[in-house]
């Protein structure tokens, strides 16, 4: 991946100050600094640039996950992409895979899977399926902007509650409050946990790192909206990025006072078209830093940037990597989190009836 050649600018609302080439790209274009005046548009980046959705059907639902550092085999994703702009977000090689750009591309060319809920339906009906344990947004967030209005992911919801079938789901923003009717019943029944994602408590960092999601300070107000409604909540504090989130007790501890009781972490990942992404998020952001915060984190992967291997990718490995462990796990057992996820109940599912809506309660 080539570096940068011109001065980057940061574009008000994303994580992203490119259209970064994709690995799959079979022309890239580099931009050159010749010394003449150069406008946003000739960085490859406009100053204000609008998020389009792009529907899609979908043939299937559910993906099936056989990752044994993941704590779930089944996973829906009612978008691909996400608008929060997540500098950091592993997701985005995702959209390689579409021929847009990891970048500017993956916070703003959101694909959104309008049919997604009558294909689940017809999954969930079918004399095989059994199920297994679920989650909702591993890859994109199920609450992101576009969720207000499209209600994609509630209509999932609505077919999980509908089927008694388990799930949890992870997300950065306040939207799933709106869906408390239909999760807090399924949580009084063991059916669902949600946990929720604070990376810090630093407002101006979050904007930075995560610049559409909802405030550290709103997310503390979902932990405690959740727990008041009987929903089993988590945190999740990830990711640890040395020298940048620095607030991982803080966390913690705002966390367990709003109502979490689960809590889990990971260390920064930069896999494929991430890293050049970073790297370019540090220089407009960090530029004081960069070079420690990298050199960190290719300390914890033997000196590469990622490692593929299932037993070190999350947490990394080495003496940074124990220190957070420790960290973690102290802070964790001071305060009382649970070292285990939230056990759903299995025994309760039933087929999807096909041909109509149903049955909601």
């Amino acid at each position: 991946m080539s570096e940068f050649k011109l001065p980057l600018n940061a574009i008000k609302g994303r994580g992203a100050a490119t259209r970064l080439a994709h690995r799959f790209a079979r022309d890239v274009r580099e931009a050159f600094d010749d010394d003449w005046p150069t406008t946003d548009a000739d960085n490859g980046a406009a100053s204000a640039v609008p998020t389009q959705v792009i529907f899609e059907d979908v043939k299937s639902a559910i993906a099936r996950n056989d990752s044994p550092d993941i704590d779930f085999d089944f996973s829906i994703n009612p978008y691909r992409g996400c608008e929060n702009g997540c500098s950091y977000c592993y997701a985005r090689p995702t959209h390689s895979y579409l021929n847009l750009s990891p970048g500017l591309d993956f916070e703003t060319k959101i694909i959104a899977k309008r049919n997604l809920a009558e294909v689940l339906r017809c999954e969930l009906a079918a004399p095989r399926y059994r199920p297994r344990r679920l989650n909702l947004g591993s890859a994109t967030d199920c609450y992101q902007p576009a969720e207000r209005e499209l209600r994609l992911t509630r209509a999932v919801i609505a077919v999980l509650q509908e089927t008694r079938h388990p799930f949890s789901l992870i997300t950065k923003g306040s939207g799933v409050e709106r869906d408390l009717d239909l999760i807090a019943p399924m949580a009084a029944m063991g059916l669902a946990a949600v946990y929720v994602t604070v990376t810090t408590l630093d407002a101006q960092l979050s904007r930075r790192l995560e610049p559409r999601a909802a405030a550290p300070w709103r997310r503390l107000r979902t932990i405690r909206a959740l727990a008041d409604a009987g929903v089993p909540v988590g945190v999740s504090v990830a990711p640890q990025i040395p020298f940048l989130n620095t607030d991982m007790e803080q966390v913690l501890e705002a966390a367990w006072e709003a109502g979490a009781r689960r809590a889990f972490y990971t260390v920064l990942r930069l896999p494929w078209e991430v890293e050049p992404l970073f790297r370019q998020w540090l220089a407009l952001h960090a530029p004081e830093r960069a070079q420690r915060v990298l050199a960190r984190v290719r300390e914890m992967r033997d000196g590469r940037a990622y490692e593929a291997d299932f037993s070190t990718r999350m947490k990394g490995h080495g003496v940074w990597a124990d220190l957070l462990r420790q960290r973690f796990e102290k802070t964790c057992a001071r305060l009382g989190y649970g070292d285990q996820p939230t056990v759903l109940d299995m025994s309760q599912f039933r087929p999807a009836a096909l041909g109509g809506q149903g049955r909601l309660f």
